[in-house]
């Protein structure tokens, strides 16, 4: 495409937030010649990471092609980019990509960025990236185009996460990183670690991997890294790659077949196929071995033009920027932050595995005393032990210092004496899932602690108005419902009753905000959000086996979903009596439409605590002695029965949630089942997905979402 081409383009992003090329001449010592130093910077600080959008492209391609110029005159040896504190670029705005309505455009913008990049590329003199910090998809494919990069040892978030949100790394990432680092690095880089939550490599990382050619401390990383280049540019200095493969040679061949096929049992086992852009990653890969960077360029662009006008691109901007990067920072419903309270002491009822959790964690993030009880001290030993094991295992991988280690065990000591809150400004408990224990838990501590202090439940399903009943403050207690593992689940479903008053609220939010969670104010409703969804869904599942569809059909059924785990399988990890619990409640709230299995409940009273165990060959199987204990129907489904039964489900659960006002709106059910249950970014959470198959329409009438939100808009 023309010039007039991508001109046109970038005038449809008149508000774009331009990242600008900033350019400065360096004289290299010793009469080593003139060095072009290009600073990327949108001018604004670090918390606005910059970005690649269509008019800085433009910007970046007119001021390369000037030192194209320049390089043929010889007027400069060598050109280097870099980019503000913190950042090199965090990739392409995927806020403009969203915006790209028809196919045309997003192909001009794919062929923009490869035009830039083959500028770079082809400058007539040696290129260098100096990765000072965040280098993410564009971001890190601008330095993949240099002909030589050096990396800080204080970088971090470094990668192509492409396959995460639902594209391809589509300026020559795909084609030019399997030759530098090997096949296998390239689809640990692009298909594994986005897919595992979206991971990405330290400064270091890189440089083991080979991504970059020489690493240096961030105090003086920039003046090293010129330093470096001039040492590149005289001959004194000449990188060795040893990752570097020729795939030409048969034996790179093989290996690459290998690690396309290793890609694709990946992607398989973590997604079930449900996204497009993994798998299209493989096949780009796969292709690109026997062809050259302009023929894969071609290849990358068409792909990336087909993809952004998926549903599934649409819904995960919307997972990922609307709702993960956005709404999640700001909670709707919230309390103004100035009515918080300070907390400088936490109890913590109970001492089992969740309540240690909890421990621990307050006592990392507030580095504040916590203070554990329970009924006995072999109990409060365990707990406190527990805490004081897992400060240990962090020191032993270095990801605490030893004062730090030291700091976080001094702070949790244990007592059998709830006189131990009398000074405690927050106590949260996490005791037996029992009403009548979780009331007499407070009603003992209400007796001790100060009027201000508040009070917390970890309940995943009980009432928080109930608990609340009888105390003499019943305005101090909400639901603070943390996701196991306590550590890695983001999410925190605060629930407010109807007496739960503001400033315990807002101090709520403060807390979870301290503690590196996110927060979504939930109304007091059986189950809340997460476990009432996934209930729901079970609940489905295992009503159609206890029908007489097959256990094979039954669990594999939702495959088309790509959810993290199948139902038998959450159903034991969660464990069957627990399941049952919650199930019982939401039943006694819902009635049918959470139906008791009484399959289950033979098992449970049989001491049966989970359906599946792995079989011979590694498939999980149910044993026949579970199975002597079930009885069935014989009105078998189908796998698309109880996908399509399913959705339905899901639909009118979520439509009901909304009515009955437990949360928001549907952006907050999406933001619970992403960050409380790991559902899937393309899925947009869940109700783009039931938008998408129908399911919104069929069961309530209407779409949760106006076209575009989480999809392609309905052409005008």
């Amino acid at each position: 495409m023309s010039a007039a081409d991508f001109q046109k383009l970038a005038r449809l992003f008149p508000d774009e937030t331009v990242t600008h090329s900033y350019l400065q001449d360096i004289e290299l010592p010793g009469g080593g010649g003139t060095f072009a130093l290009i600073t990327l910077d949108n001018g604004l600080d670090h918390t606005k990471p910059t970005t690649l959008g269509p008019n800085t492209l433009v910007e970046l391609g007119t001021l390369l092609e000037g030192l194209k110029e320049r390089a043929t005159r010889g007027e400069v040896v060598g050109v280097g980019v870099t980019g503000k504190p913190y950042f090199l670029v965090a990739g392409a705005d995927l806020s403009a990509v969203k915006r790209l309505e028809e196919r045309e455009d997003g192909l001009r913008m794919a062929q923009l960025g490869h035009d830039v990049y083959g500028t770079l590329a082809g400058l007539g003199v040696p290129s260098f990236a100096f990765i000072n910090g965040l280098a993410l998809g564009g971001g890190l494919e601008i330095a993949l185009q240099s002909t030589y990069r050096t990396v800080s040892s204080g970088g971090g978030a470094i990668g192509l996460p492409e396959a995460f949100l639902g594209l391809v790394p589509g300026w020559g990432g795909v084609y030019i990183l399997p030759r530098l680092i090997g096949p296998e690095n390239a689809v640990k880089v692009m298909i594994e670690n986005p897919l595992s939550n979206n991971r990405t490599l330290s400064g270091p990382e890189a440089f083991q991997l080979g991504i970059a050619d020489a690493m240096f401390e961030p105090a003086d990383f920039l003046e090293q890294s010129i330093a470096w280049a001039a040492k590149v540019i005289s001959g004194e200095t000449a990188p060795e790659r040893k990752n570097a493969v020729d795939p030409s040679d048969p034996a790179v061949a093989e290996r690459w077949a290998q690690a396309v096929a290793a890609g694709w049992a990946f992607v398989e086992a973590k997604t079930s196929n449900a996204s497009p852009a993994p798998g299209k990653v493989l096949d780009i890969l796969e292709a690109n071995r026997t062809m050259n960077s302009a023929q894969s360029a071609t290849l990358e662009c068409e792909t990336l033009a087909v993809l952004m006008q998926s549903d599934e691109f649409r819904s995960t901007v919307y997972a990922f920027l609307d709702l993960v990067q956005k709404r999640s920072k700001r909670p709707v419903g919230a309390p103004d932050r100035k009515l918080a309270r300070p907390v400088t002491k936490v109890g913590v009822v109970g001492a089992g595995l969740m309540a240690s959790q909890l421990a621990l964690l307050f006592a990392r993030r507030l580095q504040v005393p916590v203070v554990i009880t329970d009924i006995d001290q072999e109990r409060v030993d365990k707990g406190v032990g527990y805490v004081h094991a897992e400060v240990d295992k962090l020191l032993s991988k270095k990801r605490i210092s030893a004062d730090a280690a030291n700091r976080a065990k001094a702070l949790v000591s244990g007592s059998v004496s709830k006189q131990a809150f009398a000074d405690a400004d927050f106590v949260i408990e996490a005791v037996f899932e029992e009403l009548a224990v979780k009331k007499q838990v407070f009603a003992e501590v209400e007796a001790i602690v100060s009027p201000e202090c508040i009070l917390a439940t970890n309940t995943s399903s009980l009432s928080v108005t109930a608990m609340a009943d009888g105390l003499r403050h019943p305005e101090r207690l909400l639901g603070f419902h943390f996701f196991n593992p306590v550590a890695v689940m983001p999410l925190l479903e605060v629930v407010r009753a109807p007496q739960t008053g503001d400033a315990v609220l807002a101090t709520a939010f403060e807390l979870a905000r301290a503690l590196k969670k996110t927060a979504v104010l939930v109304k007091d409703a059986p189950a809340f959000v997460v476990n009432r969804i996934l209930l729901r869904l079970m609940g489905e599942v295992i009503a159609a086996f206890d029908e007489g569809t097959p256990p094979d059909v039954a669990d594999s059924a939702l495959r088309p979903m790509g959810l993290p785990m199948s139902p038998f399988t959450l159903s034991a990890m969660v464990g069957l009596p627990v399941a049952q619990h919650v199930q019982e409640s939401l039943h006694a709230a819902f009635g049918d439409r959470f139906p008791i299995s009484g399959n289950l409940k033979k098992l449970i009273d049989n001491g049966v605590k989970t359906l599946w165990v792995p079989g011979p060959d590694g498939v999980p199987v149910i044993p026949a002695e579970t199975l002597s204990l079930m009885s069935f129907g014989t009105t078998p489904s189908t796998a698309e029965d109880v996908l399509r039964r399913t959705q339905d489900a899901l639909a009118q659960e979520i439509g009901l949630m909304l009515s009955e006002g437990v949360v928001a709106g549907p952006e907050d059910v999406d933001l619970c089942v992403i960050l409380g249950a790991g559902w899937p970014m393309f899925l947009g959470g869940i109700t783009p997905y039931l938008d998408r198959v129908g399911a919104s329409e069929r069961i309530n009438g209407k779409r949760f979402h106006a076209p575009g939100v989480a999809s392609r808009p309905v052409p005008a």
